[in-house]
C-alpha cells in the first residue's frame, strides 16, 4: 500500500475510555450493592447502560472502532485473572457460590478471607490487583465477560475490537501465590496460559471479532533476553492459531526499546505503539527496524495520561513520518483514556478562556477524529480546527498564569544547603527522644480518619451556602474533637487531628497555591470506586497563606500528646495532578517545595514537633526505564528535603508511602533524609521491612499491620504477628506501629475496632521485648 493510500485508509480509535460515568453512576451502584441497597441485577444494568453511552459517545464523535473489555466493576487485571480461571485457593468457594460476590472479595477481602494484593499500575495512580500464581496454578479458560460485552456492542451497530491484558504483562505483573517459593517466577506459566488465551481468541473470534487488541505495556520495561524470547515466543505461538481474529499489539507509557523489533517480526497483524514525548523514541526504532510492512499501525499521538490539548501540527507532522512504514495508520491516544476525566464541558469554574488548553476524554476524542480525517484526507479537511488549535496554543504559552518573575527568583536562589538538615540523623534522633518521650513500638495513624457523610454535607453545604463559614468551623471542630479524644482514649502515642477539612490529600492544598487550577467533576479512577479529582497545574506555585496551622494547633490544644502536621509532599502534588508539560518537571517539583517549606516552617514556629510530609508517589513516578531514573530521583529527593530541611534538630520529620514496589528505591526513601518512615506492608506481609534491613536503612520506619483498603478488622494477634515479623528486620528501638495508609475511605465502627486492635498488640509485643 503507498503512503497516500494508508491515508486514506486512517482511521480513528481508543484503547479505552472512563468507566465510572458523567455522574460516578459506576460507584453509588456498586456502593450501594455492597451496602445490600442495589440488587445484582440493577448493577449490571446500570454498567450495560454505561458501557452502551460510552460505545455511543465513541461512534457519534467519529471514532471507527471502539474498545470493549476495557469496562470493569472494579479492576481489568483482576478481570483478567477471572478470565484465566486463576482464583487464589482461599477466594474459590466465594467465586463459586455467587461469581459477583467472589469477585468483589477477591478485590476488598473479608471479614475472614484477605484480599489480593493491590499497587500501581506501572508509573500511574491506578491500582491493580496483582495476579497470586504458583507452580500448582492451573489456568481455565473464562471468556464470558469479553463475549458478552463484544456481542453487546455488535448489536448495537458498533464495530468493535475486544482489548484484553496480554498474557506477558500478566504475568511479568504477578507475584507468586502464598505458599509457593519466594524465588518462584510467573513467567515459566506462559507455556500453560498461552493455550488458554488461544480459546479466549477463538471464542471471541465466533463471537464475530475482527481484531483483539492484546495489551503488553510491561514490554516498555527493561527486560531480560529470557524475557523478551518468552515475548516472541508467545506472539509466535498466538500468531500461529489458525482459528483467531487478528491481533493488534499494544504498548504504552514509554519506548518499547529492545522489544520492538521482536514485536515488528511477531507474526501479528498490528502494533499499537506510544508517539508522545514519553516515548517519541518509538518512531526512530520502528524506522530502523524497517516499519511494519503489510500490518496495521495505531498510532497514539495524543497524550492518554495528561489533559492539555494536542499539538496538531505537531502530531499531523508525526503521522505523516509514519506513512509510509505500515501498510496502514490508524489514529488513538497513547493508552487508554481511563486515566483522563470524562468531558471539560461539565466545568463551570474554570475560566473559559483556560479551559480551551484543556482536554479531557470526550475532546482527546475529538482530537484523535480531527486527526484521522487530516490524515486521511489533507490538512485542508480540517483547516479550521487547525486555526483553532494554534490560537489556544499561543493563549496559554502568553498567558500570565504561567510565568511568575518572583517564584522563578526564589526558585533559581536554592542552593544545595537548602536542601540538608543542620545535623545528622543520629544527633537529630537523640534529640527528638528526648522532646518527645514516646516508648518503644510508638502507634501513631497516617493521619485521615473517617470522613462520614456528616463532614461531606457540611462541606457541601458551604459551598452551596447553605451554611455560613462560622457554622461549618463549628463542625470541623467538633469532629476533631471527637477524632482527638478518640486516639487518646485508644492509647495512640502520636496523634492526628483527622483532616476532617480536607476533601483530598492534594486537592486541599491545591486550592489554596497560586498556579493550580481545581475541577468540579475531573474525576479519574484510582481503584474500585475510589475516585479523585486530580489538580491542574497550570502556572507557577506559591502560597499566599499558611494552609494547615490553625487546625493543627487547635487539635494540639486539646492534648499532651503530640500532633502531627500533615502536608503533601511535593512529588506527589505533581504525581496526582495533571502536571503542567510546558517545563521540567524538576523545576515544577521545585517551585511546589518552596511552597510547602513555608508551611513546614510555620507549623513548627506554631509549636508542632512532629510533621509529616507524605511521598506516597515517589515510587509511583519512577520511570519505567532504568536509564531513566537517576535524573527523576536526585530531583524529586532533592524536593523533599527543600520541604522538610529548615526545621530544628528535635522537631521530627517522617513521610508516608503506600501501595508501590519499593524494593528499588530504598536508596531514594534514605536519600529524603526523612526521621521516620512508615509504609504500606500488610497485604505485602512485611516485605518492605526486610528491604529496608536488607538496605542497611539508619532510621525509624513503620511498616503497616492494618490494610486500610479491606473492611475486615484485623485481629490483635494477626497485627501482632506482622510486629513480630517486622521486628525481625527493624529493632524495636526504630519499628513504629501504623496502619498502611490513611483513613478517610473507611467507616468508624471498622476503624475504632482496628485502631483498639493496633495499639494492644503493639502492647503486647512490647510486653515481649528483653528491655521490657
Amino acid at each position: 500500500m503507498t503512503a497516500k493510500s494508508a491515508a486514506a485508509a486512517a482511521r480513528a480509535t481508543v484503547y479505552g475510555y472512563p468507566r465510572q460515568g458523567p455522574n460516578r453512576e459506576l460507584k453509588k451502584a456498586i456502593e450501594g450493592y455492597w451496602k445490600g441497597r442495589v440488587t445484582a441485577d440493577a448493577l449490571h444494568a446500570t454498567a450495560a447502560e454505561l458501557r452502551r453511552s460510552n460505545w455511543q459517545q465513541l461512534a457519534d464523535a467519529g471514532v471507527h472502532e471502539v474498545p470493549t473489555g476495557d469496562f470493569s466493576y472494579y479492576d481489568h487485571v483482576l478481570d483478567t485473572t477471572v478470565m484465566v480461571g486463576a482464583i487464589p485457593e482461599r477466594h474459590r468457594a466465594a467465586v463459586a457460590a455467587d461469581a459477583t460476590d467472589g469477585y468483589f472479595a477477591m478485590a476488598r477481602g473479608t471479614q475472614e478471607v484477605a484480599p489480593l494484593e493491590m499497587t500501581k499500575w506501572f508509573d500511574t495512580n491506578y491500582h491493580y490487583l496483582v495476579p497470586e500464581l504458583g507452580p500448582d496454578t492451573v489456568f481455565s479458560a473464562d471468556s464470558a465477560k469479553q463475549v458478552a460485552e463484544l456481542k453487546e456492542a455488535l448489536a448495537q451497530g458498533h464495530t468493535a475490537r475486544p482489548v484484553l491484558v496480554g498474557p506477558l504483562t500478566y504475568l511479568l505483573l504477578a507475584k507468586p501465590a502464598p505458599g509457593a517459593p519466594a524465588d518462584f517466577e510467573p513467567l515459566t506459566l506462559l507455556d500453560r496460559l498461552l493455550p488458554v488465551y488461544a480459546e479466549v481468541l477463538a471464542d471471541l473470534r465466533a463471537a464475530g471479532a475482527e481484531w483483539v487488541q492484546l495489551d503488553e505495556p510491561a514490554l516498555v520495561q527493561d527486560r531480560t533476553p529470557a524475557e523478551l524470547n518468552a515475548a516472541e515466543r508467545a506472539y509466535r505461538d498466538l500468531g500461529a492459531l489458525t482459528d483467531r481474529p487478528k491481533l493488534l499489539v499494544a504498548s504504552y507509557f514509554d519506548r518499547l526499546g529492545d522489544a520492538l523489533p521482536v514485536l515488528a517480526k511477531a507474526p501479528v497483524e498490528g502494533l499499537a505503539l506510544d508517539f508522545t514525548e514519553a516515548a517519541a523514541a518509538n518512531l526512530d526504532a520502528l524506522a530502523a527496524v524497517g516499519g511494519l510492512p503489510g500490518k496495521r499501525l495505531v498510532a497514539g499521538v495524543v497524550n492518554g495520561r495528561n489533559i492539555w490539548i494536542n499539538d496538531l501540527q505537531k502530531s499531523l507532522s508525526t503521522l505523516g513520518t509514519l506513512l509510509g512504514l505500515a501498510d496502514r495508520v490508524d489514529v488513538s491516544a497513547s493508552c487508554s483514556l481511563l486515566h483522563v476525566p470524562l468531558d471539560t464541558g461539565a466545568e463551570r469554574d474554570i475560566d473559559p478562556q483556560i479551559l480551551r488548553w484543556l482536554a479531557f476524554a470526550r475532546q482527546k476524542t475529538t482530537e484523535i477524529v480531527t486527526l484521522a480525517k487530516g490524515l486521511a484526507l489533507g490538512t485542508d479537511a480540517i483547516t479550521g480546527e487547525l486555526a483553532a488549535n494554534r490560537a489556544d496554543l499561543a493563549s496559554r504559552a502568553a498567558s500570565p498564569i504561567t510565568h511568575d518573575p518572583a517564584v522563578r527568583a526564589r526558585t533559581e536562589a536554592v542552593t544545595d544547603a537548602d536542601a540538608r538538615r543542620s545535623q545528622p540523623y543520629a544527633e537529630r534522633s537523640a534529640a527528638q527522644r528526648a522532646h518527645l518521650g514516646l516508648p518503644l513500638l510508638p502507634t501513631t495513624t497516617i493521619g485521615s480518619f473517617p470522613q462520614t457523610g456528616e463532614i461531606r454535607a457540611a462541606r457541601a453545604g458551604l459551598r452551596a451556602g447553605r451554611l455560613d463559614t462560622a457554622g461549618y468551623e463549628e463542625r470541623i471542630k467538633t469532629e476533631i474533637q471527637e477524632v482527638i479524644s478518640f486516639q487518646e482514649k485508644t492509647g495512640l502515642d502520636v496523634l492526628v487531628h483527622g483532616e476532617p477539612e480536607r476533601n483530598d490529600m492534594v486537592q486541599y492544598f491545591a486550592e489554596q497555591l497560586t498556579g493550580y487550577l481545581a475541577t468540579q467533576h475531573g474525576w479519574v479512577q484510582s481503584y474500585g470506586t475510589r475516585y479523585v479529582r486530580p489538580p491542574i497545574l497550570a502556572g507557577d506555585i506559591s502560597r499566599p497563606e499558611p494552609m494547615t496551622v490553625r487546625w493543627t494547633t487547635y487539635a494540639q490544644s486539646l492534648t499532651d500528646k503530640p500532633v502531627k502536621g500533615m502536608l503533601t509532599g511535593p512529588v506527589t502534588m505533581l504525581a496526582w495532578s495533571f502536571v503542567r508539560d510546558d517545563q521540567p518537571r524538576a523545576d515544577t517539583a521545585r517551585q511546589v517545595a518552596l511552597a510547602l517549606r513555608d508551611e513546614v516552617t510555620d507549623l513548627e514556629a506554631a509549636g508542632t514537633s512532629v510533621i509529616q510530609v507524605d511521598e506516597p508517589a515517589l515510587r509511583e513516578t519512577l520511570p519505567l526505564r532504568a536509564t531513566d531514573r537517576p535524573a527523576y530521583l536526585t530531583w524529586a529527593t532533592e524536593a523533599f528535603r527543600l520541604t522538610t530541611s529548615g526545621v530544628r534538630p528535635d522537631t521530627q520529620t517522617h513521610t508516608h508511602m503506600c501501595y508501590a514496589e519499593f524494593g528499588d528505591i530504598v536508596q531514594a526513601i534514605d536519600d529524603l533524609d526523612a526521621d521516620v518512615i512508615s509504609l504500606e506492608a500488610a497485604r505485602s506481609h512485611m516485605q518492605v521491612a526486610r528491604e529496608l534491613a536488607a538496605h542497611g536503612y539508619p532510621r525509624e520506619a513503620g511498616p503497616g499491620v492494618y490494610d486500610i483498603h479491606s473492611p475486615r478488622v484485623p485481629g490483635v494477634e494477626e497485627a501482632a504477628d506482622l510486629l513480630r515479623t517486622g521486628l525481625k528486620a527493624i529493632p524495636a528501638e526504630r519499628l513504629w506501629v501504623n496502619p498502611d495508609c490513611g483513613l478517610k475511605t473507611r467507616a468508624w465502627p471498622e476503624t475504632r475496632a482496628s485502631l483498639e486492635n493496633l495499639v494492644a498488640a503493639a502492647r503486647t509485643v512490647r510486653g515481649e521485648l528483653p528491655s521490657s
